[in-house]
């Protein structure tokens, strides 16, 4: 059980902690300062410590190095006893386990770091072998240019070691580079230990800057948590060092562990500027949902559109050209990279209207093949009587060709040299002539059953909904769902284009046959937030941010999940859920 540490924020497996110790560090931090070690087995028997509440305390260990048999690892394991004050245990991945401590340090960390692939799954098997609370560290290993990285991995603490070591080696650390002291004219830093000329800069005087440097890394590498960024900052900083750049890339290839700790919605600006864009969770994630939940409920044609650079599309001044064209005569679905295909009715929901990408109108072949792919299996799900390409030539031109010709389509092309030419629009108006209209009405209930089937699964929005008249009390995007007998349901929350519930549409919910998200809580009402310990039980699929049933003996409620399913269950401490409606049962 984790007593001494806490999760306050998350940014995928990057986390904002903190150590309760008589002055709290705020995590991911050095902690030199607050860390007493009581020595290794290797050297002699080791008395229990008596611990303070003023360090963490790195338990009696036996160090092993990469490499080292399994068997080796296991005739010479510790078994760790529970200990009521601020602790460490030291382990390896495959023989790390809950000890009740509140840290763990993985020993053989040295030889794994700098090698990609066995980084990322020596992390993978720690953090699943230990508890979902506690604080992982690695030790001799950080620097200020890979210590971004080792954070966005999931590592909470650091030590000074390695970055002091280097500089009385003869090595000046940037977060960008290294350099031999004697290679430099002048001192690219301002810091304490940088306050004198570099003829006089010695290697004690390095090592005090290396420390530093690593010190305003993780600083700013919090403020990147907090903001719920700091994936857009390691794009950039995976780039200064090879091996973190393919550690970068065999983390997106871990799907599973990085999607369930990314949030469903975030209110921060998705920065897509990279050929790695393509490949974050939040993107994939759409794309997966557009493809296999989504169903096109307009029985109008269909008309694929370019995007624009101002979101949500449909107040850009193009988008609105082409409205004004469609006349609610046809669905429209905008392309885009690196997001994939945008049905209207999704145009709000995150990531869609949040993100922002290098406009130069040269795609790449990945995005191209990406974009390509997605519209394949969307209209490989969806049926229309007809497919209307109103795209600009060029990579979306091609992208439709290619779709076309590999399932066999008709596409009409109605695009004279640009999309919103007063010909183009022309075309596009007639195209579309003798086409029947859909209401207003038709519009704003395939919205909320849209964004239904988005956010809980297949069929969600037709199961809630099914048995209902839906009555609209507001206009879009600020939707209002109400049912025949005057009870409200749900609310559209237009900054992330989700779907919240009343209490009466959780109950509706439940009741379904739409896929649920529920925590099963101990017999208590919450108010405001129910914390990790008092859930029982938790589905696995519940992401964070994620719409949530809170069900217990005494209370029925409904909230947003602030971590995933599986480590509320983990947990024992932090807030699990935050609590929107509640009553008492």
């Amino acid at each position: 059980m984790t007593d001494y540490f806490e999760v306050h924020a998350r940014d995928g497996a990057a986390r904002i902690g903190e150590l309760r110790l008589s002055d709290s560090v705020t995590t991911p931090a050095l902690v030199d300062d607050v860390l007493e070690d009581a020595g290794s087995l290797w050297a002699a028997e080791r008395e229990m410590p008596e611990g303070s509440d003023d360090v963490l305390t790195v338990l009696p260990h036996r160090s092993l190095p990469a490499g080292s048999a399994d068997e080796v690892r296991e005739s010479f394991a510790v078994d760790y006893p529970a200990v009521d004050f601020p602790s460490v245990a030291t382990v390896t991945a495959d023989t790390a386990a809950d000890y009740g401590s509140d840290a763990y340090i993985l020993s053989d960390a040295q030889g794994f770091v700098g090698h990609a692939r066995a980084f990322r799954d020596e992390i993978i098997e720690a953090k699943e072998n230990l508890p979902a609370d506690a604080a992982l560290m690695l030790s001799g290993v950080a620097t200020p240019r890979n210590v971004s990285l080792l954070v966005y991995a999931g590592v909470d603490l650091f030590d000074e070691k390695r970055a002091r070591a280097r500089g009385l080696e003869g090595f000046y650390l940037t977060n960008d580079d290294e350099y031999f002291l004697e290679d430099l004219d002048e001192l690219p830093c301002a810091c304490a230990a940088c306050q004198k000329p570099a003829s006089e800069f010695t290697r004690a005087d390095a090592a005090d800057h290396n420390a530093n440097a690593l010190r305003a890394e993780l600083a700013r590498v919090r403020r990147r948590i907090r903001d719920g960024r700091l994936r857009d900052y390691i794009e950039g900083q995976a780039r200064h060092d090879q091996w973190l750049t393919a550690a970068f890339r065999r983390f997106d290839q871990q799907y599973s562990y990085m999607e369930e700790r990314i949030p469903v919605i975030r209110n921060t600006e998705l920065t897509a500027a990279s050929e790695e864009s393509i490949d974050r969770v939040e993107i994939q994630r759409f794309a997966d949902r557009v493809t296999a939940r989504y169903t096109n409920r307009f029985d109008n044609p269909l008309v694929l559109l370019p995007c624009s650079a101002k979101k949500p599309y449909s107040e850009s001044q193009s988008h609105r050209q082409y409205q004004d064209a469609v006349q609610y005569r046809a669905h429209m679905v905008s392309m885009t990279s690196p997001i994939g295909v945008v049905p209207q009715e999704l145009e709000l929901t995150y990531p869609a209207q949040h993100y922002d990408s290098v406009v130069t109108g040269d795609w790449s072949e990945d995005e191209k093949s990406f974009v390509a792919e997605v519209l394949r299996r969307y209209l490989s799900r969806n049926e229309y009587s007809r497919i209307i390409a109103h795209v600009p030539p060029g990579a979306y031109t091609e992208i439709v060709e290619r779709v076309e010709s590999d399932l066999g389509l008709d596409v009409e092309y109605t695009v004279s040299e640009h999309p919103t030419t007063t010909e183009s629009i022309g075309n596009l108006m007639r195209t579309l002539d003798g086409e029947p209209k859909y209401t207003r009405e038709e519009r704003e209930h395939n919205v909320v059953k849209a964004i239904a089937d988005y956010q809980l699964g297949p069929g969600a929005g037709d199961a809630l909904f099914e048995d209902v008249e839906l009555e609209m009390t507001s206009r879009y995007p600020k939707l209002q769902v109400w049912n025949d007998e005057g009870v409200q349901l749900a609310t559209m929350v237009p900054q992330y284009g989700v779907i919240s519930f009343t209490l009466a549409g959780a109950k509706v919910w439940r009741d379904s046959d739409a896929p649920t998200k529920t925590v099963e809580i101990d017999g208590f009402v919450p108010h405001g937030s129910v914390l990790a310990p008092g859930v029982v039980d938790a589905d696995a699929e519940i992401r964070p941010g994620d719409e949530v049933i809170v069900d217990g003996p005494r209370a029925f409620a409904i909230g947003r999940a602030e971590m995933s399913g599986t480590e509320m269950v983990d947990s024992t401490r932090g807030v699990a859920v935050e609590i929107r409606h509640v009553e008492e049962t």
